[in-house]
């Protein structure tokens, strides 16, 4: 009686595509050779990713997945701050990234253009913006509603920003446990908070507001 064929699931092609990656030192040529050297065809890789290259952007964007699916295990985690969230969200991340570290590393380096390299990001980056958008509460939200927008999409990409810099930072520590990564998050995090205090802006823009009412009937 002939073998059923085990049927190839995403989580295995993911799985084999890092092993992959981390033993050899260097991405798949194509599918059809990463297919062929792991015992299952173009039609299964097909069936879940449309290139090698939606693959790698898969990967971080589960990082990112298993990150909010762990936080929203916590039960006091809705009860927290949008600070707090976000630390919260940091932390997480980077255990999920240092667990995966290897692979973070060969894969973010792998090719001599970082601009390549930073490409595997783009479902991360679109995925994290969502998710600052959804933390994003009034206390950090300017009173006057057509201002709102620009705020809101400013913050979205300043903390993307400071997420790459973040993991910059992470590639680089050799810290014992990454230590120096665990205070860089904090004080960072902590600093950005202190920028986004919206009271000053409020002020300013009832204060421009006021002058501007002041010009018009002074004419």
């Amino acid at each position: 009686m002939a073998t059923k064929k085990k049927v190839i699931t995403k989580d295995d092609i993911v799985s084999k595509y890092m092993e992959e990656v981390l033993e050899k030192g260097q991405k798949p040529k194509s599918v059809y050779h990463f297919a062929k050297e792991n015992d299952f065809t173009e039609a299964e890789f097909y069936t879940f990713f449309g290139t090698l290259e939606g693959l790698e952007k898969e990967i971080f964007r589960l990082f990112f997945e298993n990150t909010v699916n762990l936080l929203h295990k916590n039960g006091e985690y809705q009860g927290y701050d949008m600070k707090n969230k976000m630390l919260s969200f940091y932390f997480t991340f980077f255990e999920i990234l240092t667990a995966n570290r290897s692979y973070v590393l060969q894969s973010l380096k792998i090719d001599r253009n970082p601009i390549k390299n930073l490409v595997q990001l783009t479902t991360l980056r679109n995925s994290f913006k969502d998710y600052v958008a959804e933390i994003l509460t009034d206390d950090y939200r300017l009173e006057q509603e057509r201002f709102q927008k620009f705020q809101e999409k400013a913050i979205q990409e300043s903390s993307w920003l400071q997420l790459m810099m973040t993991i910059k930072f992470w590639m680089e520590d050799e810290s014992p446990a990454f230590e120096k990564t665990d205070i860089f998050i904090e004080k960072s995090v902590n600093a950005s908070f202190e920028l986004m205090n919206v009271a000053p802006m409020n002020h300013l823009i009832d204060f421009g507001k006021f002058l501007f009412k002041e010009k018009v009937h002074s004419r």
